[in-house]
């Protein structure tokens, strides 16, 4: 199955301001992209680019991406690994805009195998429930945010903190005093703490019943991460910490985490992935699939791998309850409250409307 031509799509979404310790973002900067075969399937794959946290910007990934599918150019579209070590070969890094084009493989292969992306990996349903997220703000607005989202059924909050340790453990006190106390919450420094700071706060948290914390310290300070780990007395779960397996490896040898956060715009996508999950495994470390700003198109990869993996045991699949203000996918993931499924329809089983695609820049290589 040899691939003819890749569309390439700037697929900005404008969303409500969504802020955290490193910065705020008011539109989801994402790419899409549709791999072509001679076969007559393609594959979808989005990215959304953070540069706060990857250091990639929408336009990075547009250059990037048109680089990229130069590559592909009459080359076998199962052969995944091959295709991906090209891309490897091609740029260092560049994890977001290569997980587009991870995506748009896999979704290939499932369709061709005629099965939904999960049982193409071997994965099985089971019940996803998603976490919310609150951004960072005044603490009177993320107090009232807490109790509307509990009001919507919310069974997890997630709350973006890591300006300020002190306020912060004061935020997460009168969240914690405004909501059941059945609800579960977990926080996210987002990189945001100095390491006293981080020792201070993971210290002081413990009386909130939290469930962990992600990310509390830049990633140049990972080496303090086994002695905060030891000091703390909530669990650590890396995040930025982790962009692929051999982050994994040693983040699991040195004990530098509870858990970790799996991204397919940080690994670059599905296959890196799957190789972080099973190092996690292995060593009895849970993992959670996260994501960035996308729209339900990569959500739904992300809840088909979450299917495909059972030591994925948290999920902050709330992408797009965080404020978009378009939905131009079509087929997909869909949300009761907080829990997520979708229909079995081959590969990813989602799509971009194309009338929607017609109004975005658009290349083809």
């Amino acid at each position: 199955m040899k691939i003819i031509h890749t569309d390439i799509y700037r697929y900005s979404i404008p969303m409500e301001p969504f802020a955290i310790a490193t910065g705020t973002m008011n539109y989801a900067q994402n790419v899409f992209i549709r791999v072509y075969t001679d076969e007559g399937i393609y594959g979808g794959g989005e990215c959304s680019a953070f540069p706060y946290i990857t250091g990639e910007t929408q336009e990075t990934c547009l250059a990037m991406a048109r680089a990229f599918a130069a590559l592909w150019i009459g080359k076998d579209a199962l052969d995944i690994t091959a295709r991906l070590q090209e891309l490897d070969r091609c740029a260092a890094h560049n994890a977001t805009i290569k997980s587009a084009f991870d995506m748009a493989l896999y979704d290939i292969a499932a369709k061709a195998a005629n099965l939904p992306l999960y049982q193409f990996l071997g994965g099985a349903k089971r019940t996803i429930e998603t976490d919310i997220t609150i951004g960072i703000g005044p603490m009177e607005e993320m107090v009232e945010k807490a109790k509307q989202f509990e009001e919507q059924g919310a069974n997890i909050l997630k709350v973006k903190i890591g300006k300020n340790a002190y306020e912060d453990v004061e935020k997460i006190a009168h969240i914690r005093h405004a909501v059941h106390p059945t609800m579960k919450i977990r926080v996210d420094a987002n990189q945001g703490w100095e390491y006293e700071d981080a020792v201070f706060a993971l210290q002081a948290l413990d009386q909130f019943d939290i469930e962990f914390c992600e990310q509390p310290m830049r990633t140049w300070y990972d080496d303090y991460l086994p002695e905060l780990c030891h000091n703390a007395a909530v669990n650590v779960m890396a995040d930025e910490s982790c962009y692929h397996a051999h982050d994994a490896r040693r983040l699991i040898k040195t004990k530098s985490c509870d858990s970790i956060n799996i991204k397919l715009a940080k690994s670059g996508g599905i296959a890196e992935a799957l190789k972080i999950h099973k190092l996690a495994e292995e060593a009895g470390i849970p993992c959670m699939i996260g994501g960035m700003l996308e729209s339900r198109f990569a959500l739904t990869a992300n809840l088909h791998f979450a299917w495909a993996n059972t030591n994925v045991q948290y999920y902050d699949l709330d992408t797009c309850l965080l404020g978009h203000l378009e939905d131009p996918v079509t087929g997909g993931a869909t949300y009761d409250k907080f829990t997520l499924d979708c229909a079995d329809a081959p590969g990813i089983g989602a799509d971009i409307d194309d009338v929607y695609l017609a109004k975005c820049e658009h290349w083809q290589v």
